[in-house]
């Protein structure tokens, strides 16, 4: 009779521990951990510049939910999964981290997926583009915010082509991201009646592109696709002006920045095609976040920084409208309150945990259209998020009912 009672004893201890743990964040206030990339290829789109926005998000919500502090913690992930899943284990093991958001860099981003999946634990991607993020591998806690490659490759690509540059040339990174935007862009010009008449893949961090861009003008092509991201698409663009490109070979950029369009300055990036899913000079809602941005970071946000500051926005408001942290029961309120941040135009989170959204066509202007600092962009149309998002039909996601 004593052992059933110590047993009884040790089993309502045990039981009011793992309450204790369940709640212990619901007890402290919410965290979360932007990780980031803070001094790599992508550090200037994303890195402090995407700690500023999700404190900037934090501090138009007032700071505080459910009557409790938000708190905030950053990492930078240095473009290694190993590192990254380290860091985003111990925060959600030991530092009561609620929810991870942006993650540049695609093998990352599937690596810190499936420990968030494994955890029960959000995250909230705004920088990695693999569609195997909400398709293959994706998850229950897990929602991909800002783009996909498949968008991306999807809006300029249909555009070009049907101008009547048939035929292409890719240029991409050799890895998980460049592979998968290359083949999306591969897909959607063959899909459009278009040609692909050589694709190349370069190490990340390239410095030296011109037997790639060599090859590039030898194919012929009338479009050269710049599948990469951060340095390797500046560099990979300022050599391609110093090769005289430009004329009767026209680039196409797959992912371009307006940090990108900065920093090789618009003599060289003029006139280049790119589909972006928010600008900041789109209305006066992104003019008045770029304001208070811009004082604290020195410019404007990259659409990765917008979307990093809307997907925190958005799940707070999810958390205030589910009076809990609980990931599933904030999932659900994410997915059914309208996503209202000034950078998402028509954005709904589907089953898949893809943010739908319409996007635009834009055009980088000629030194002589731009008119002022940051102005660099002229917006050619709004494209359906409908027609950039991968079919339902066709989803490989296993929360996609057939």
């Amino acid at each position: 009779m004593k052992q059933q009672i110590l047993r009884g004893r040790a089993a309502g201890l045990c039981l009011a521990l793992a309450a204790g743990l369940a709640h212990a964040s619901d007890a402290g206030g919410v965290k979360i951990g932007v990780l980031t990339d803070m001094a790599g290829v992508t550090a200037d789109a994303t890195g402090k510049g995407s700690v500023e926005a999700a404190r900037l998000a934090i501090e138009e919500i007032g700071g505080s939910v459910l009557g409790k502090p938000i708190s905030l913690v950053s990492g930078d992930h240095q473009h290694r999964p190993d590192i990254g899943s380290s860091m985003v284990r111990k925060w959600y093991d030991t530092d009561d981290v609620d929810v991870v958001v942006d993650v540049p860099n695609s093998s990352v981003a599937l690596a810190v997926q499936g420990i968030a999946r494994e955890k029960k634990k959000l995250v909230l991607f705004s920088s990695p583009g693999t569609t195997a993020l909400s398709q293959a591998q994706c998850s229950p806690y897990g929602v991909q915010w800002t783009y996909t490659t498949y968008a991306l490759s999807r809006g300029t690509a249909t555009a070009v082509v049907n101008e009547g540059n048939k035929r292409w040339f890719i240029l991409a990174s050799d890895y998980a991201f460049g592979k998968q935007l290359a083949a999306d862009t591969e897909a959607v010009v063959k899909a459009n009646g278009g040609e692909v008449a050589g694709t190349v893949y370069h190490p990340l961090n390239a410095s030296d592109f011109a037997s790639f861009l060599l090859q590039a003008q030898a194919s012929k092509a009338q479009i050269i696709a710049i599948a990469n991201a951060g340095g390797d698409t500046i560099s990979a663009i300022k050599q391609a002006a110093e090769f005289g490109i430009g004329g009767a070979q026209q680039l196409a950029a797959m992912l371009l920045l307006i940090t990108d369009v900065h920093s090789l300055g618009l003599q060289a990036a003029q006139k280049t095609y790119l589909t972006v899913p928010s600008y900041w000079d789109m209305n006066d809602g992104t003019r008045a976040f770029a304001k208070k941005f811009e004082a604290r970071v020195g410019r404007p946000p990259t659409f990765l920084q917008a979307g990093v500051y809307g997907s925190v926005r958005h799940y707070l408001q999810a958390v205030k409208a589910a009076g809990t942290v609980e990931a599933d029961a904030v999932m659900a309120k994410m997915k059914s309150l309208p996503i209202d941040d000034p950078f998402s135009l028509n954005a709904r989170i589907r089953e898949d945990g893809l943010v739908v959204r319409d996007m635009m066509l834009a055009q980088v202007k000629t030194p002589a259209q731009s008119k002022a600092p940051w102005d660099y962009y002229n917006i050619v149309r709004t494209i359906p998020g409908a027609t950039l998002a991968w079919p339902l039909s066709d989803s490989q996601c296993p929360l996609v009912k057939p």
